[in-house]
């Protein structure tokens, strides 16, 4: 008879297709914003769109990917956490010392990745997971509430009432025509590789800073997101996914509505915060509709939440999502190199595209890309137990190599 060996833990399957799929909006939105990371230098970046079909891939991509697969990724970060912690301490063992090693090896493996891309998220996720560690025991309803009044802007009112809208660490405002943006710009476009390095090390990581924490929230939200894959890992929402089919419907449908109210909020808000086409920052209309904003992504989060799911148990449409499955077991690893693939094609170290490739050739690019490392991922799994960068955290983790190649069933006659 033959013995198949398998790991003592069985992994979620579902969690890794989500996983992957969430990386490939990741990458789909980096690709096409040219991994720039900033806003756009005036005048720098007009060859993006030079037709209709360029304006159809970034109405497309900020309406359904740029800022909702980011929330899907960090709510993924939450529930592994959870998942793990829960295992060990069902095992009788203590998780936390681990997972601060952990996060210290993530925050070395992301400012690698920063000094190529200063939109790196590894950092942020190795800073503002130790904050799951106090949260881990509180009660999965509190858990909402907590995540529910961070999304309601409750960092960003914090940080304007006492800093208004100027910045917290940088000594001016970035405009699209302030001097420190078009000298990244600069750099980027002609750049050698060291240079890129170099303003990425320190001025990079104070401007990333500046947007975690500052009026633009991305920190506390990721926070937030956190908590919600905390919530998600209490009630075994994929453990259950298949008996909660009813229950998904009815969070679609709220998800839905939650959506089209905030946008009306972002429509009014954002109206009133407007001045001859000009947007008033300075202001607590403008807050309050960066809020609203906030919202719709959280409420198409989940919304594309549940439709992944319930597309899932479908026959058809599990078979399809599963192909994300491995590419997802190799995130860390897709993501570290299509960013080094990414900025090689735009920075002036590599191609130097930036700012000349139009939105539909980079979108059909990331494509490719995408497909690419989907196959090569699927091909990957089937013969090594984890992907170069994840056993690279996890040898790290352990102090000691892990096994790398899968062994062959073994056939005992």
């Amino acid at each position: 008879m033959a013995i198949q060996l398998k790991p003592t833990l069985q992994r979620i399957e579902v969690i890794d297709a989500f996983r992957g799929f969430a990386l490939a909006g990741i990458v789909i939105v980096h690709m096409v914003e040219q991994y720039l990371a900033s806003r756009a230098p005036e005048g720098k970046m007009l060859g993006l769109e030079q037709g209709v079909a360029d304006i159809v891939v970034n109405a497309f991509i900020f309406i359904f990917l740029r800022g909702k697969f980011f929330a899907i990724f960090s709510i993924l970060f939450g529930l592994s956490f959870f998942i793990q912690t829960d295992r060990a301490h069902k095992k009788g063992e203590k998780f936390t010392p681990i997972f601060l090693w952990k996060l210290v090896i993530l925050f070395g493996i992301g400012y690698v990745h920063h000094l190529f891309y200063r939109g790196d998220i590894l950092t942020i996720y190795a800073v503002t997971g130790l904050i799951l560690i106090p949260f881990f025991k509180l009660d999965k309803k509190y858990l909402l509430v907590v995540s529910g009044i961070i999304i309601l802007g409750v960092g960003r009112y914090i940080i304007y009432s006492l800093f208004g809208n100027q910045p917290l660490l940088l000594e001016n405002p970035i405009t699209p025509t302030s001097d420190m943006l078009l000298n990244y710009f600069a750099i980027l476009k002609d750049g050698t590789l060291i240079e890129v390095f170099k303003i990425n090390a320190i001025e990079g990581m104070i401007d990333k800073i500046e947007f975690q924490i500052g009026i633009f929230s991305r920190a506390y939200l990721t926070i937030a997101f956190f908590l919600v894959g905390l919530f998600l890992g209490k009630i075994k929402y994929f453990q259950n996914i298949d008996k909660n089919a009813k229950n998904i419907k009815k969070a679609l449908f709220l998800s839905l509505g939650a959506l089209i109210v905030s946008l009306i909020g972002m429509a009014v808000f954002f109206g009133m915060a407007s001045r001859s086409g000009n947007m008033n920052m300075d202001s607590w209309v403008a807050m309050i509709a960066f809020t609203f904003y906030d919202l719709a992504n959280f409420a198409l989060t989940i919304t594309i939440l549940c439709g992944f799911s319930l597309i899932y148990l479908q026959k058809k449409g599990c078979q399809f999502l599963n192909k994300f499955t491995a590419y997802g077991r190799t995130a860390l690893t897709n993501y570290v190199s299509q960013t080094i693939l990414g900025t090689f094609i735009f920075y002036g170290w590599g191609l130097g595209y930036i700012g000349d490739m139009r939105n539909i050739t980079a979108f059909s690019l990331v494509i490719i890309i995408l497909i690419t490392q989907m196959i090569i991922s699927t091909w990957w799994m089937k013969h090594f137990r984890y992907g170069p960068l994840e056993w690279l955290w996890r040898s790290i983790t352990y102090l000691k190599f892990q096994t790398f190649k899968k062994e062959k069933a073994l056939v005992v006659q």
